[in-house]
């Protein structure tokens, strides 16, 4: 027994004695002595130079590129359902090409380790690499660099060697992720930047979104965020790696992605979650329960609608998620207080035009009569004429009353934009306070089957309300039909005649489902299904006699699905200068039409 204890501690003292050399090497390298990543033994087992040369590329990545950039770029990839392992095969095959020109010149000896590194892969992996796409890239990239040898056979793979070889002069992390992400999108999943965004929309993801994207320990902030922290470093660790091969995993259904499986236990939790980050709801229960028995059928079953005032007026503690609701509000008051003399110009514009428009509705119309004011000179057809309309009526328009919604998609494909998106409402809403028209300004996201109604002013406010509006954040995703049906509810319980909906979104609807326990499938609320049940709600609010525009500020390739949701009244917004002359010439059009 005291002989195996011995051989576990010399085992012990081995393994600790080695990740201290290989931990050294790596900081010799990079010069950073905080790069803390756990040096992999298991790797040293099997090949002692695989090891040693992966941890020369992370200390040499750290000091010539930035390795965290890279690490949060690739875990947001994968939050917006990239496949992890092909991610993590490109972006190791893209570093080793962006550092080892730079090592090798730098320090002797490195060259040799490579040499015999990739020999080792080689010859260890090789049956595993041939099988895959981006195996025989590896394998290409190896048998070029030990033995010089032109390439052929694959057009793919001499495709991707050549976009991967073109990073051996790379000057900064930026044409890095690039190439990860256009290898990846080109060669792994073409429907990738169609459904999910492009690289923009990627690196766009929040802090916030990340550390709640694993949110079983939600109730100490500093549990997920230590949580996401080691994923980070583990993802720096893994990105240098060359010599573990996994194989490459089939894609997941974009069905499978968007259904989550959950049991009683998450259930219970979800609620407390919504409330520590979105604030508590502003209804009671019983008026919660009501609102959602009515409203949350057919497509939207088993979904809850949460109304709320935001997580700065109305927290339950001050957490990451209020933290990061402050400091957007200081990034949209920047952006304002940037554009303060575009914004006010917009204001005034779009107050004036609605004005005119209500101004021609208020005029009176005058019509000949059999009774109300005498006109003395049609006297005189008195005999002498078979008329009897001797008199003057005046004719007004007794549907003078107006009310406005305006409804904003505050899902996370809005991040790059939230302080246009601001602006863009606060405009709006002065406007019409400007002309004293009751308004309600409210946005929407939605975090797994909770669909958030957050509420900035509600009709009769005063206008100091409307400043709200640069409260405005993003999170999550966007079930719109739900928040449309919920807003034409409200809607319709108003008294004036004349109402009118306002929706700023993107143009795409997606929202990921939930499958309750004891619950049956639930149906997929993404692409065709979720534009139909969008535009659905659209037409019906439309039966109701409330007139709909949409106001749509996303990319161009979406306005097809806002098409189809808002029909010919949607607003196309390019930048926020003209942005009163279209929203005007739409609005002054609703006006004339009621």
């Amino acid at each position: 027994m005291k002989n195996q204890a011995d051989q576990s501690y010399m085992l012990d003292e081995y393994q600790i004695e080695l990740e201290n050399r290989i931990k050294n090497l790596m900081w010799t390298v990079s010069g950073n002595y905080a790069l803390n990543t756990k040096p992999d033994i298991e790797a040293f087992k099997k090949s002692k130079y695989i090891a040693l040369y992966d941890a020369i590329k992370q200390g040499a990545f750290d000091k010539y590129f930035d390795l965290e950039s890279l690490a949060l770029y690739l875990a947001k990839k994968v939050f917006m359902s990239a496949d992890e392992n092909m991610m993590m095969i490109i972006a190791q095959l893209c570093v080793d090409a962006a550092v080892y020109r730079k090592i090798i010149a730098e320090r002797n000896g490195v060259e040799t380790i490579r040499k015999k590194a990739f020999e080792d892969i080689s010859e260890l992996d090789f049956e595993t690499l041939t099988s895959t796409l981006f195996g025989r890239v590896k394998l290409a990239l190896i048998k070029e660099y030990l033995y010089h040898d032109e390439l052929h056979g694959e057009k793919n793979v001499r495709e991707i060697v050549a976009k991967i070889n073109a990073l051996s002069d790379a000057a900064d992390t930026d044409l890095i992720i690039r190439t990860i992400d256009e290898l990846y999108n080109e060669y792994v999943d073409k429907k990738f930047e169609s459904q999910h965004g492009n690289l923009a929309n990627i690196l766009s993801v929040t802090l916030d979104e990340l550390y709640n994207s694993d949110w079983a320990d939600f109730l100490k902030d500093e549990i997920y965020e230590d949580a996401f922290e080691t994923y980070i470093n583990n993802v720096s660790a893994a990105v240098t790696n060359l010599g573990t091969e996994k194989p490459e995993e089939k894609q997941k259904t974009e069905a499978q992605k968007s259904v989550i499986y959950l049991d009683e236990e998450a259930l219970q939790k979800m609620y407390t979650y919504v409330e520590l980050n979105y604030g508590t709801s502003y209804l009671s229960q019983q008026e919660s329960d009501k609102i959602n028995r009515t409203l949350c059928k057919g497509m939207h079953a088993d979904c809850t609608l949460f109304f709320t005032d935001g997580i700065l007026h109305s927290t339950k503690i001050v957490n990451y998620q209020f933290k990061y609701a402050e400091k957007q509000l200081e990034k949209n008051k920047m952006a304002y207080y940037d554009n303060h003399r575009v914004v006010k110009r917009n204001i005034a514009i779009l107050t004036d035009i609605l004005k005119k428009a209500l101004v021609l509705r208020n005029q009176v119309d005058h019509t000949s009569a059999d009774h109300g004011v005498i006109v003395p000179s049609r006297l005189w057809k008195i005999g002498h004429s078979s008329t009897n309309k001797l008199f003057d009526r005046v004719i007004k328009n007794e549907n003078l009353e107006f009310v406005v919604d305006i409804l904003i998609d505050a899902s996370g494909s809005q991040s790059p934009r939230q302080a246009k998106v601001a602006m863009q409402g606060y405009i709006i809403s002065e406007a019409l306070s400007n002309l004293g028209i009751p308004h309600r300004v409210v946005s929407f996201c939605s975090f797994w089957d909770y669909t958030v109604m957050r509420r900035f002013r509600e009709y009769d406010d005063n206008r100091e309300k409307n400043a709200r509006l640069f409260e405005y954040t993003t999170s999550s995703n966007n079930r719109d039909g739900l928040a449309i049906k919920a807003t034409v509810s409200g809607l319709t319980e108003r008294k004036e005649e004349n109402k009118i909906l306002i929706v700023l979104s993107d143009g795409k609807p997606n929202d990921v489902n939930i499958n309750r326990p004891k619950s049956r499938n639930p149906i997929t609320y993404a692409g065709d299904s979720a534009i139909v049940d969008a535009a659905l709600e659209v037409r019906k609010a439309r039966a109701y006699g409330i007139s709909v525009l949409g106001v749509f500020a996303g990319e161009e390739q979406d306005i097809v699905a806002e098409k189809k949701i808002f029909g010919k009244d949607f607003a196309y917004i390019r930048n926020i200068s003209n942005f009163s002359n279209v929203v005007g010439l739409y609005l002054k059009k609703q006006i004339d039409l009621l």
